[in-house]
Formats: structure tokens, C-alpha cells, sequence
């Protein structure tokens, strides 16, 4: 039997029908809504009478550690729902997962570069955003490679 998934190579679970990297993607995908809709949650975010639209002056701190703005919070909404809209397609979900973590390796760059101090902070970013950019960018390309690997056949 031929279904509309039967050109891909991902092994799917049977319980879904849909393949280990668009589970991946959706999965990735509603962590960053999440994390998007806490950043607004006073409480949840620490300082945030402190919270700010863009910018190194933003003082508050999502968990008490990663520092956030409205705008911060408003792209990790937005990732969000690109990377469900992608995860409807096993090549869309990689291209999320993969894409997605090459642009948070950049940030951690980014990161690593820009004086926490200054206006050119513009996302803004703590040390602790520089861990967790080079940690989701490592963990987002792995999660779309290893997803879609050919199995070697027996």
C-alpha cells in the first residue's frame, strides 16, 4: 500500500504515522511557543516590571537566568509556529530542525561577539543565552540528521 509519505526514507511509528523527525520538529516546535508565552508570565520571568521591547536594558530574566525582551519573547512565537507549519512535511521539518539550529549556532556567535553592555545587544543576551543557543543548535541539527538517516539495509 502507497500512501503520501511512502517517498520517505524516515522510519514512521506506527501509533502516529508520522515519521521520528516530524514528531522532532513539532516537539521542538511547541517548546519554543511555550517558552515564548512564559517569557511573558510575570513570575515565570523574573524583574519583569524590567521587561523591555528590545535590547541589552531589558532586566528581565525568563526562569531568573535567560535574559529576555518582548521581541525576544514575539521570535520564539513566531519560531514557533514556522517550525509547526514545517513539521507537516518530513523535508520541512528538517529543513526547520537543521535551519533552526545552524541560525542558533549563529546566535551563540553572535553572542560570544557582542558586548553584553552595549546597544549592540540588540536581542539581548547573558551568558547563560550563549550555553543555551550553542546547546539548541547542536541538539535542533542533530535531531534533523539523525531523524532522517537511511537505515542500512540487512
Amino acid at each position: 500500500m502507497v500512501g503520501p509519505m511512502a517517498h520517505s526514507r524516515a522510519r514512521r511509528n506506527p501509533a502516529d504515522g508520522r515519521s521520528p523527525v516530524r514528531r522532532a520538529a513539532s516537539t521542538v516546535a511547541v517548546v519554543f511557543l511555550v517558552i515564548g508565552v512564559l517569557g511573558f508570565v510575570p513570575g515565570i520571568t523574573s524583574s519583569f516590571a524590567d521587561l523591555r521591547f528590545a535590547g541589552h536594558q531589558s532586566g528581565a530574566k525568563l526562569f531568573g537566568a535567560f535574559q529576555v525582551s518582548v521581541l525576544n519573547n514575539a521570535v520564539h512565537l513566531l519560531f514557533g509556529v514556522a517550525g509547526l507549519a514545517l513539521a507537516r512535511t518530513v523535508s520541512g521539518a528538517r529543513t526547520f530542525l537543521v535551519g533552526g539550529g545552524a541560525i542558533y549556532l549563529v546566535l551563540w556567535l553572535y553572542g560570544l561577539v557582542v558586548d553584553h553592555d552595549t546597544g549592540a545587544n540588540v536581542i539581548p543576551v547573558n551568558n547563560a543565552d550563549n550555553w543555551l543557543h550553542l546547546l539548541l543548535g547542536i541538539g535542533m541539527i542533530a535531531l534533523g540528521l539523525l531523524t532522517t538517516r537511511r537505515r542500512a539495509h540487512h
